[in-house]
């Protein structure tokens, strides 16, 4: 088996200094968890990450740049050279970008400039401008990043022999692959995006050198890979028409040069057995038990939202199309309640800020029109709780997903999983969820309002059995295609692709 070399921006683990010497934390994010998945049960494989504090700065200094050993059972602890660890251990490697630098190319470009162009968010009158400002936090910042880290896969590939599998995720690095690939002609490289990829026409909002670079450090990859087969064609349609490539749609390939790149969709998904545990646990149930206290007594109904506060993730429609149909369907006002759980995200952007302020003016709004006594129709609670969210999950008659545009969202899959009151899931048809969860679930248009509307009132008054049927259905999905899944069929497709390579 091929070692693996794995690079994404946020990593496994994170160092911090106490009084009482270093501690470790659990990475978190959907991604992380279901990397780890992978990395953790394998036998030869480094995950290269990103310093995001100054003790993982530290520790990479410590051991000079090179990967550490980190074990994860119970709680996450860094492994001495000289010990032997008996639950599963990862080599990881920091590493350490000048503040600056990383401003740049995170702060500026990564985000909001290429997330905004990829979930296409920008009302393109006023936004955005690219200023020499943005030009020089490109090479100063996205570009030089890139480099820094193409430098460290490229030294993990060569001290395994030049051959190894590499995984590169999501639009921090862009430009990685192209680098690796040639500096590696003998790795076996894919590129796999997380985030929605659009059309030809929404890039065009980039200069023409900068698509352009973003493209080809992409078609320097074996495969490029995504959530959904309408991103993949996407991709394809950009490197035809952006770039003059020779693409092959029904094969779901472009020529460059003498080489083939594939664009393939994966779906990612989560760890059935972990949600499931996690939602079995005794703090959810005391969560669940005062929700459903406050909340759900005297048959009353429970629209749920978790989220973070995000733009892409429409909240403030969501609220809005709530409030509508509270003003057509007068005899629900004290009746249900939209409880929101919303964790604040990208807070020093502009644009999240401004987002997150609009988000508590709609609430403002809709609570006042439409308070009754000891009753409020809207429940926002800003915060980051797992425990919460699993509980509101569990309760809820009708779960909103619905986001202007979304490469998957994995709370629609975690909610069909514990729901344990035939809940229905109401799904913007822009996710990639919805390719497999559409049929199972009431399809929002994320811009039109009144349908939302009907369609929060469809669920609230569909007949039980109905709401068995879809919620069993979706649940039966996500269990079938699960995170073991999704990076196992990867892995098979990259070792084939490695087996079919010319050897000189």
């Amino acid at each position: 088996m091929l070692p693996v070399v794995l690079l994404s921006h946020r990593g496994p683990a994170s160092f911090r200094r106490t009084a009482t010497g270093l501690t470790v934390k659990r990475g978190a994010g959907g991604l992380v968890t279901a990397l780890m998945g992978l990395a953790e049960h394998l036998d030869e494989a480094v995950w290269v990450c990103a310093a995001a504090t100054e003790a993982d700065a530290a520790v990479a200094a410590e051991h000079e740049g090179h990967p550490v050993e980190i074990a994860f059972d119970p709680e996450p602890q860094l492994v001495d050279a000289d010990t032997d660890a008996d639950a599963p251990t990862l080599n990881v490697r920091y590493v350490d970008v000048d503040s600056d630098r990383h401003d740049m190319f995170y702060g500026e470009i990564a985000n909001p400039l290429l997330w905004f162009v990829q979930h296409e968010l920008y009302g393109l009158a006023t936004q955005p401008d690219i200023s020499a400002a943005t030009h020089h936090a490109f090479a100063e910042g996205y570009v030089a990043v890139n480099e820094q880290f193409a430098d460290a896969v490229v030294e993990e590939v060569e001290s395994r022999g030049g051959h190894a599998i590499v995984l590169l995720q999501d639009y921090h690095f862009y430009l990685v692959g192209e680098i690796v690939r040639r500096r590696c002609p003998d790795a076996v490289i894919s590129h796999f995006v997380h985030i929605p990829w659009p059309g030809p026409d929404a890039w065009r909002v980039l200069p023409t050198d900068m698509r352009e670079r973003l493209l080809t450090g992409l078609l320097g990859c074996d495969v490029v890979a995504f959530h959904t087969t309408r991103f993949a064609r996407n991709f394809l349609r950009c490197a035809q028409e952006l770039l003059g490539l020779d693409v092959d749609m029904p094969a779901g390939t472009v020529r460059v040069g003498d080489r083939t790149v594939a664009a393939r969709a994966y779906p990612i998904s989560v760890d059935v057995d972990a949600v499931e545990k996690t939602a079995a646990s005794e703090e959810v149930a005391e969560r669940r038990a005062a929700l459903a206290s406050s909340l759900i007594a005297d048959d009353r109904q429970l629209i749920v939202r978790v989220d973070r506060t995000d733009p892409s993730k429409n909240i403030v429609r969501g609220f809005r199309a709530f409030g509508q149909m509270l003003d057509e369907h007068p005899e629900l006002v004290g009746k249900v309640t939209f409880l929101a759980s919303l964790m604040p995200s990208r807070t020093d952007v502009p644009e999240y800020a401004d987002y997150l302020a609009q988000v508590g003016a709609v609430v403002a709004e809709v609570n006042a029109r439409h308070h009754a006594e000891s009753w409020q129709p809207i429940d926002l609670r800003l915060q980051e709780d797992l425990a919460f969210a699993m509980a509101a999950y569990q309760l809820a008659d009708v779960l909103v997903v619905n986001a202007v545009n979304d490469g998957m969202n994995l709370v629609a899959k975690e909610a069909v999983l514990v729901n344990q009151r035939d809940g229905v899931l109401l799904l913007s048809e822009n996710t990639g969820a919805h390719e497999e969860l559409g049929p199972y679930a009431l399809t929002v248009q994320p811009f039109d309002l009144q349908q939302q509307a009907d369609a929060m009132y469809t669920a609230l008054t569909m007949p039980a059995e109905r709401r068995r049927e879809m919620l069993t259905a979706a649940a039966e999905t996500v269990r079938r295609n699960d995170v073991q899944r999704w990076l196992s069929t990867q892995l098979e497709d990259l070792r084939r692709l490695e087996t079919a390579k010319p050897r000189p």
